[in-house]
């Protein structure tokens, strides 16, 4: 209802920017959501409308039909294609570009989230974020575009850098992976063949082709518009493990949803996906915090992310390294993380029972290595030997040189 205030639910502007501040002490930035296609139908505008073509549809409210394909389809009309506010208005699109920048000075941001980014007007997408990068060349913000299946090209399309068919310029530097969150759900879930399976991870990736810059993607396995991993995966706390490993081994910057940590479980209802996290509140009976009344499989998750997540800072290869991936066998899909001497190597058996996997195979990257520590277990492998990998489970091995 206002695009310059915090809604006051949450409190002020004063303390939204002290909250940045307060985080920058920790390291931490913070990362405004920021909506540049519609408004709430009682914002103030709609009392008195800057120009009579601020808003599509002659003001009135008119639902979207959720069809992310007419952007891009050659055979629509323009009035499918519209937007809530026109941002082909150049008033409003200088509105738009002006708040963006004001909110990055006032509250000294580290980041954006683009709500709903492929609903608003292409043409202003290509001018606001090349107006934003312009200011910031080292800002780094993402663009939300779900296209409700593994649709590669129409999340490429929008990512800077990217080769279109219609020579479109971006700006934007991220995007939300979707098309690998579908892939990665569907694929732990789905029976071993030729065509499903551990090669749906695969096959998203192998597309990476088609993005400006692939490891600058936003990966997750979950997020407030949909159920948790957890409930996704069938509450299987070795499936939830497996998706955790790939998330925050592969190419890209993982996003965690508030939570995962400690396996929350949801329903459908957007109230229950984004509940208070347990723990500071008042008569809070549990505290994940301290660990207070979490269940083992709970705590457990919890020990589980914190060593890989402290790993993780301290990895190169995952922090800066290229991938190296290869076509999954029997259900085993094994790539790698290389940067400089040091390299990681991870390998997900998708299997329903133990395999043994011939490292022969790999003889071009890993190059006459010979050793290699387990991340989680600490446990030593020798790279001369077959690796013997439990049913459903990923292994992350750094190798040492």
């Amino acid at each position: 209802t206002d695009y310059y205030n915090i809604d006051a639910r949450y409190g002020s502007n004063d303390l939204y920017r002290e909250l940045s501040r307060r985080a920058k002490d920790k390291n931490i930035g913070l990362i405004k959501d920021i909506i540049l296609n519609h408004i709430g139908s009682e914002h103030w505008w709609m009392k008195d409308l800057p120009s009579e073509d601020w808003i599509n549809n002659k003001g009135k409210f008119k639902p979207t039909s959720h069809v992310h394909e007419v952007v891009h389809d050659p055979y629509a009309t323009q009035t499918e294609k519209n937007a809530d506010l026109n941002q082909r208005n150049s008033f409003l699109t200088t509105y738009l570009i002006q708040c963006t920048i004001w909110w990055i000075e006032f509250a000294d941001l580290s980041g954006l989230r683009v709500d709903t980014y492929s609903y608003a007007d292409k043409e202003f997408l290509s001018v606001w974020s090349g107006r934003i990068s312009a200011e910031y060349p080292d800002f780094n913000f993402v663009g939300e575009e779900w296209p409700g299946a593994p649709n590669i090209p129409a999340t490429a399309y929008w990512q800077a850098g990217s080769k279109t068919y219609d020579d479109y310029k971006s700006s934007t530097p991220s995007m939300m992976d979707f098309p690998f969150q579908t892939a990665l759900i569907k694929a732990l879930k789905g029976k071993e063949s030729w065509n499903s399976g551990i090669g749906d991870i695969y096959r998203v990736i192998a597309s990476d082709f088609l993005y400006g810059n692939p490891y600058n993607l936003v990966v997750f396995g979950d997020n407030h518009d949909m159920q948790r991993i957890y409930s996704q995966l069938n509450h299987d706390f070795g499936l939830f493990k497996m998706a955790m490993s790939i998330i925050l081994t592969t190419r890209g910057i993982p996003q965690i949803y508030y939570g995962t940590e400690i396996i929350l479980k949801s329903t459908g209802d957007h109230g229950e996906l984004r509940k208070d996290f347990p723990g500071g509140w008042e008569g809070d009976r549990i505290n994940a915090f301290t660990r207070k009344s979490l269940s083992k499989e709970q705590s457990e998750a919890q020990i589980f992310l914190k060593n890989l997540l402290n790993w993780r800072k301290n990895s190169l290869p995952i922090a800066k390294g290229r991938l190296i991936h290869y076509p999954p066998k029997d259900g085993v899909y094994v790539y790698f993380r290389s940067h400089g001497d040091e390299l990681v190597m991870v390998l997900v058996n998708n299997n329903l029972e133990p395999v043994s996997v011939d490292l022969k195979r790999f003889y071009e990257v890993l190059d006459k290595r010979k050793q290699a520590k387990s991340v989680i277990s600490s446990l030593d492998y020798d790279l001369r030997e077959k690796i013997s990998i439990k049913e459903k489970t990923a292994l992350i091995l750094d190798i040492i040189f």
